[in-house]
């Protein structure tokens, strides 16, 4: 089967020479030709990922123009203004696919908005609200190595797509052959047509105001004297992430130059994720040289934000990501109570795999915390159910532990523009009272205790991979572990089960621990990983620490 469509594909004049002239390479290399043709990327309500190159199992624009093809007969349906958002992130063919994506929907009799240049995931989600748009397409993967890329879609709330619409995509992809089923005119064709449109200047200063609009102490950056070094890891962070920092009063940004501009090879930082060492590695040099008071970077398509503090003695310390969804939350609960802009019955969001000391500091502000599953369209769904009772003022914050933060309902995906200027105002304000972000940090720890917070990933590449990721969720569930390193387990939550979590499903499961320790066991959603997250808590972090190597190499031989 796969060999028929590989010589289907070989046979067919391709737009993109690059594509036939891989499938002339690859020829009478089975092994190749299967992993590119046994099996075809997914869609769901992450879109599609995958390697770059020929077949089903890549990225190219055929894939595009199939799963393109699904989604306009969905939009179809719907009715409303018939109009779909567009934007791209830099990585290698992403301007491609965006303008072969507004290229399929003209051709359906879809009008497209796409930015005129690469744009973050939040202005894709702005955008899509901006113009009542029906859904939105942003091209990217995210932090993936740079021979990946992507196609996530969006709802009309701006959110990523829900289930149940991207089940009926899925469905109408399937029927649609990937090299002649998908209607199709030129990018050039569907303008002339007056079927696509670039995003006005009025939406982009409605972007760059809601994201202002939502700073805690308006004013203070300006005389603060904090001095920033930035990357925008080669992504798309430069030209958002830089005029919001400008115009609230920071001036004082080197930016890493290596990084500065789009590179889809990434060619400083093979994997642009900034949850890792490596790709603040250039920062932090240039952090040490000119004696920064922060180190910031945001990943390609700019929706999640990493950092580096300048510690009292001079060296710096990376910021997990969930202390700094702590120290956001308490900046902003701490600020909006003492200038009066809390609202009544505040709500802050994060998942269930980030840490509990968040629920501690939002019970000591009078928030309420809500846990959600994984997925930052999940905290959107809370956003969305706030709107629909006319009280989304009531939201003001929600984050998860993978570096994704959101303050306001302006867009419905994590933001590392609004994210990045509300930890650069709160390291100003610190800064201004003598403190630092590092200082607040442990401050926090001394008052609420010493939780630590880890995430280990098992890697299970290949056609077998999901497989044996699989087996590996069932035998937790057929063969329950009744203790880890001598800790008894003394509950489990299954999000398998909806009735017992008042969520939907999910296969995930949370094991509680005699010491009020826990672990979390989750299989990723767009990788071939699983991943363990684990909260432990001791009088110091050695203790903690030595704690969560404890339990480590107790979960690891069940995850061989």
């Amino acid at each position: 089967m796969y060999r028929d469509e590989y010589a289907r594909w070989l046979a067919a004049d391709l737009e993109d020479i690059d594509l036939t002239q891989e499938l002339m390479r690859i020829e009478g290399n089975d092994d190749e030709i299967k992993d590119c043709f046994s099996v075809q990327l997914k869609f769901g309500t992450a879109g599609l990922r995958g390697v770059l190159g020929a077949g089903t199992n890549r990225m190219n624009i055929y894939m595009v123009r199939q799963a393109t093809q699904g989604l306009a007969n969905w939009v179809k349906t719907q009715g409303g203004t018939q109009t779909v958002a567009v934007s791209y992130d830099s990585r290698l063919k992403s301007d491609v696919f965006a303008k072969t994506a507004a290229g399929v929907l003209a051709a359906n009799g879809i009008k497209v908005r796409i930015w005129d240049a690469l744009m973050p995931v939040p202005a894709l989600s702005f955008a899509t609200r901006c113009y009542h748009c029906n859904a939105g397409i942003m091209v990217t993967a995210s932090h993936n190595p740079s021979q990946y890329n992507g196609y996530k879609a969006y709802g009309p709330d701006g959110c990523q797509m829900t289930d149940d619409a991207a089940a009926i995509v899925y469905e109408e992809i399937l029927k649609t052959d990937v090299l002649t089923g998908a209607k199709y005119m030129s990018f050039a064709e569907g303008v002339e047509a007056g079927l696509i449109h670039f995003v006005g200047d009025d939406a982009k200063a409605a972007f760059y105001g809601a994201i202002e609009s939502r700073q805690v102490r308006p004013g203070l950056c300006g005389s603060a004297g904090l001095k920033l070094v930035y990357s925008p890891l080669n992504g798309t962070g430069l030209v958002p992430v830089t005029t919001v920092l400008k115009d609230i009063g920071i001036s004082d940004i080197t930016i890493v130059p290596e990084q500065e501009y789009p590179n889809g090879y990434f060619t400083t930082c093979s994997y642009p994720n900034p949850e890792i060492y490596a790709a603040l590695e250039k920062g932090l040099e240039l952090a040490k040289e000119s004696g920064a008071d922060l180190m910031l970077a945001t990943d390609p398509d700019a929706d999640r934000v990493g950092i580096a503090m300048k510690c009292p003695d001079g060296s710096y310390e990376l910021v997990t990501g969930n202390e700094m969804g702590v120290l956001l939350l308490d900046y902003i609960c701490a600020g909006r109570i003492d200038n009066g802009t809390m609202p009544k019955d505040p709500v802050a969001v994060k998942s269930i795999v980030s840490t509990p000391l968040a629920d501690a500091v939002a019970r000591h502000y009078g928030v309420e915390m809500r846990s959600v599953l994984t997925g930052f369209k999940w905290i959107g769904d809370q956003i969305l159910g706030l709107e629909e009772k006319g009280e989304e003022e009531r939201f003001i914050f929600g984050f998860e532990e993978s570096y994704g933060y959101l303050a306001g309902s302006y867009v419905r995906d994590k933001d590392a523009v609004v994210a990045s200027m509300l930890i650069c105002e709160m390291a100003a304000y610190y800064r201004s009272i003598g403190s630092s972000v590092k200082e607040r940090l442990e401050e926090i720890y001394a008052e609420y205790g010493r939780y630590l917070n880890k995430v280990d990933s098992y890697e299970f590449p290949g056609l077998t991979g999901m497989d044996k990721m699989s087996g590996i969720m069932d035998a937790f569930r057929t063969n329950p572990p009744t203790e880890f390193a001598g800790h008894a387990v003394v509950s489990v939550t299954d999000y398998l089960d909806p009735e017992a979590t008042g969520l939907p499903r999910a296969n995930v499961l949370i094991y509680a621990l005699d010491n009020g320790e826990s672990i979390v066991v989750r299989p990723s959603g767009t990788e071939p990983k699983i991943k363990t997250y684990f909260t432990t808590k001791g009088r110091d972090l050695a203790e903690a620490e030595a704690h969560k190597e404890a339990l480590t190499e107790a979960i690891k031989p069940r995850l061989q």
